[in-house]
């Protein structure tokens, strides 16, 4: 009984201390792994450990006694981003939820914990029709008890597991969509709403053509950024919803191009 309930929480805390160990390269580039060890109060021999897998997944490099940063670009798998910004996702899902009409309806989501944070907040919804690229999101609708779950075909991405390619993007061009809930890793005025792979964001762009009104569910962190591969323009999107936390005067540029933008209050440290 007891190693049942310490083993969710020991991937916790290593997910946690991934999470921290990246940051600390984006700050500092390069670091060694005894200061690693004493920045993140975790021995020299766990350190390795997690360097190494972190390399394996192309998320740092592997130095001669330290690592170093794999650049702004390397993208965090999905199983390291679930505990970022939680509270932040919960609020901005909660006001999604809440611009989604009463009555039958089909919506669609992209891949991303904060679209998954928006299918938990409509669990009573069971008048939907949920549609989605993304394997996580399709399981998590099947937990919360949707009923009506369509998934597409397609080759499936290691970090996010999203399915991409054509097969997903000939489904989506089959179907029409009331709403599409888009997450991303950045949305700025000059890059429109982007993420880390160009397949990834054609897939989804196939998936944002077929909606009658796009909602794009961003976090205050990635409000600004600019990632490699553009999904949407700024201008194809209806509403952004974000939270207190985000650069005000991009927020300010994005409703003076015309987007409509709801900002849900967060506590701040």
């Amino acid at each position: 009984m007891s190693v049942s309930q310490t083993g969710p929480t020991t991937s916790s805390r290593r997910s946690d201390r991934m999470v921290a160990l990246l940051a600390i390269l984006r700050d500092r580039d390069e670091v060694a792994l005894r200061d690693l060890a004493q920045q993140l109060g975790a021995s020299a021999a766990t350190i390795r450990r997690d360097v190494a897998s972190l390399a394996d997944q192309g998320l740092l490099v592997r130095t001669h006694g330290g690592a170093r940063s794999a650049g702004a670009g390397a993208e965090l798998p999905v199983n390291l981003r679930d505990k970022r910004h939680h509270d932040e996702k919960e609020a901005i899902a909660q006001a999604v939820a809440a611009e989604v009409p009463l009555g039958r309806g089909a919506i669609a989501l992209t891949g991303g914990t904060t679209t998954a944070e928006v299918l938990r907040a409509l669990h009573h919804r069971h008048d939907l029709t949920i549609i989605t690229n993304s394997v996580s999101i399709g399981l998590e609708a099947a937990r919360v008890g949707q009923q009506r779950v369509l998934i597409t075909g397609g080759i499936l991405r290691p970090s996010s597991l999203e399915l991409v390619g054509s097969l997903a993007d000939a489904t989506f061009r089959q179907i029409n969509v009331g709403i599409a809930i888009a997450g991303c890793d950045g949305l700025s005025v000059d890059g429109g709403l982007t993420t880390h792979d160009t397949i990834e964001a054609a897939t989804n762009h196939a998936m944002l053509e077929r909606a009658s009104r796009i909602i794009a569910a961003v976090d205050g962190s990635k409000i600004g950024k600019v990632t490699l591969a553009k999904l949407a323009d700024l201008s194809s999107l209806d509403l952004v919803v974000t939270d207190s936390t985000a650069d005000p005067q991009e927020l300010e540029r994005i409703r003076q191009a015309g987007v409509a933008v709801k900002v849900v209050q967060v506590a701040q440290d």
